[in-house]
């Protein structure tokens, strides 16, 4: 009889340790709860927006397109170096106009800031690195399929988020499987994907 309780005991244990790894490797059963546009406005200006900034009312109408830079400044013509530092397009609207006025270039100018292009930024193991164009609707799976998936050594359960200046691990098997857990991208984001030691 202890012949056969034996085997079969110590078969259980082994499957009971096997449903706990499987437990463990899962990751946690929710993503974090990141801040989203009550704190970190999306339209607040972030480097990396291209601009295009019109300038009308006056004797030389012109339109400029110009990109926020990594210091959150833009260049324009005759008033030089404008900073963008926590403000959305009517703020440096307003910022444009004041500036052209308190250095005299003109006595009254009309300016419109419009957004053209906001980025997010997805590095590591995807197939293509780099800028990806932001929507509304973009989330960190769809940034990571917009960079061409996957590689085959990418650590899916382990990406990191940066927002800022905080950092936040995604588990995108998880969001996947669940898309209420797949996160909502801010522009000026970035995703990190880990390589995995296997």
């Amino acid at each position: 009889m202890d012949l056969i309780r034996r085997p079969l005991l110590l078969c259980l244990a082994s499957l009971a340790a096997l449903l706990a790894g499987c437990e463990s490797t899962g990751g946690s059963t929710a993503n974090p709860v990141i801040p989203a546009a009550s704190t970190v406005s999306a339209a607040q200006l972030r480097p990396g927006d291209s601009l295009t900034i019109s300038l009308q009312g006056v004797p030389d109408p012109s339109t400029h397109s110009v990109q926020i830079d990594d210091r959150g400044n833009i260049t324009l013509p005759y008033i030089g170096t404008v900073s963008t530092a926590e403000t959305t397009t009517g703020d440096l609207a307003e910022r444009i106009r004041a500036e052209y006025i308190a250095k005299q270039i003109y006595r009254t100018v009309d300016v419109s800031v419009s957004v053209t292009e906001r980025y997010v930024y997805v590095g590591g193991e995807v197939a293509r690195p780099g800028r990806v164009i932001w929507m509304p609707d973009l989330t960190v799976t769809k940034a990571i399929q917009s960079a061409g998936g996957f590689t085959l050594y990418a650590k899916e359960t382990k990406v990191s988020l940066t927002r800022g200046s905080a950092a936040y691990e995604v588990n995108v098997t998880l969001a996947q499987r669940d898309p209420k857990q797949d996160i909502l991208m801010m522009p000026g984001d970035s995703v990190q994907v880990p390589r995995s030691p296997f």
